[in-house]
């Protein structure tokens, strides 16, 4: 065995056993928040890889957790007591900006999955792909291997998948970006599109945008806070540059627009306001604390 395969092997071992760790914390924390009555979802990683195919894992580094927002502060202290001293979750009052159903209706909706005998709530395939679709677009599509999640939403629950659940009674803008994200899923990874009801509208796609997502692909460059990269200027200025000016999808996504309006340029202005100051804020408060 060559050391490369060697190597690669154990990257897998490790994964799974870290997998296995967090499914282990996803239980623990569905029987916590259940004994204080808050019922959350599970979002992104667990749930995007069920999705995939024995053969090809995908691996996640958290688990995130998403509760009403009448239950929020008492799970976030739960979440900081004694009893939840090993469980790493990372905890959403309901969806924020990855949707904007009411979140009794994702939870209307929701699906429960047995895992080593505790029931999961994870939203439907339909309210999923929008929220991994939204979450991967407002990172500025910077990771191609993450596309596989759409691919794989879409793929995984293609005979009994409804589109008109996953789209209507959304915002225009709000439905393009579902769809654009599809049609990327289409264009670099191949998702078979035909006989979708909007299949057209997938296939044209802005230029704007698949010049975006190829430039980032070629970067390798992943978004981190500046504030964390002090001790690397080589770093610090990588990240200076990938902000300034600030991606054009994450800007869009940001601002509610259109993806196929004519012009980035006053989504990135509002964009770059409105994510200085913390930057700015993040970088003083870790000069101060040294």
């Amino acid at each position: 065995m060559s050391v490369r395969v060697a190597e690669a092997d154990g990257d897998d071992r490790w994964h799974r056993l870290y997998a296995r760790k967090l499914e282990v914390e996803a239980i623990q924390a569905f029987e916590l928040f259940r004994r204080n009555d808050i019922e959350p979802v599970l979002i992104k990683g667990w749930a995007a890889a069920r999705n995939y195919p024995a053969d090809a894992p995908r691996f996640y580094s958290d688990i995130d957790l998403a509760v009403s927002a009448e239950d929020f502060e008492n799970a976030q202290a739960l979440l900081a007591s004694k009893e939840s001293s090993k469980i790493g979750i990372d905890l959403h009052r309901e969806l924020r900006h990855l949707d904007t159903r009411p979140w009794p209706t994702i939870f209307e909706t929701s699906r429960l999955i047995d895992l080593d005998g505790c029931a999961i709530r994870i939203p439907s395939p339909e309210d999923h792909l929008r929220i991994l679709a939204v979450h991967w677009l407002n990172d500025g599509g910077e990771s191609k291997e993450r596309l596989w999640d759409i691919y794989y939403a879409v793929a995984a629950h293609q005979d009994s998948f409804d589109w008109d659940a996953c789209l209507d009674g959304l915002s225009s803008n709000r439905r393009g970006w579902i769809i654009a994200a599809v049609g990327l899923a289409n264009k670099y990874l191949g998702l078979p599109i035909n006989g979708l009801p909007f299949a057209d509208e997938a296939r044209d796609l802005p230029n704007w945008l698949t010049a975006t997502v190829e430039r980032e692909w070629r970067s390798g460059v992943l978004h981190r806070s500046l504030h964390t990269c002090l001790n690397d200027p080589a770093e610090f200025l990588r990240q200076l540059r990938k902000r300034i000016p600030p991606n054009p999808i994450q800007a869009t996504i940001e601002c509610e627009g259109d993806i196929r309006a004519g012009s980035r340029l006053p989504y990135q202005l509002k964009c770059m306001i409105k994510r200085s100051l913390p930057s700015i804020r993040g970088v003083f408060q870790t000069l101060k604390a040294r």
